[in-house]
């Protein structure tokens, strides 16, 4: 017998998806994704080398993460700074989340239609957290 699938093909979804995509593709949304995963991550690289206590900055594209420590060597997590981190930026009207198998990496994930304006405002309020963490505000 011949079986149907209630998710098989749906003609307006289709429509709707391949409309999507040509519009993606005309605005030319990927590259311009590249370059806004370039420059978060350019930023993010410079706070990095300002604060000893974020141990790595990874990922590709706009899927990035900082992963907060207590030293860079032993890689040991601080649960104290990323919860202090998340309220800072709250503060700067930034919110930003942990994950991590022990909760220590922040993780950032904008829309690919981030402006670059966008992404230099997040690090600059991201930027602001950090010194309020390191000044223990």
């Amino acid at each position: 017998s011949k079986t149907i699938s209630t998710f098989g093909g749906n003609p307006i979804s289709m429509a709707a998806t391949e409309a999507t995509l040509d519009v993606m593709m005309q605005e030319n949304t990927p590259m311009r994704s590249a370059e806004r995963g370039r420059q978060l991550r350019a930023g993010l690289d410079a706070l990095y080398q300002k604060y000893q206590w974020i141990g790595e900055v990874r990922g590709m594209g706009l899927m990035l993460g900082i992963e907060l420590v207590e030293d860079r060597v032993t890689k040991k997590p601080s649960p104290g700074k990323i919860k202090a981190l998340v309220e800072a930026a709250k503060k700067e009207k930034l919110l930003i989340g942990a994950g991590g198998l022990d909760g220590q990496v922040i993780r950032i994930g904008p829309s690919m239609l981030i402006t670059e304006t966008e992404v230099d405002e997040a690090l600059e309020r991201l930027g602001r957290a950090c010194q309020r963490v390191q000044e223990g505000l």
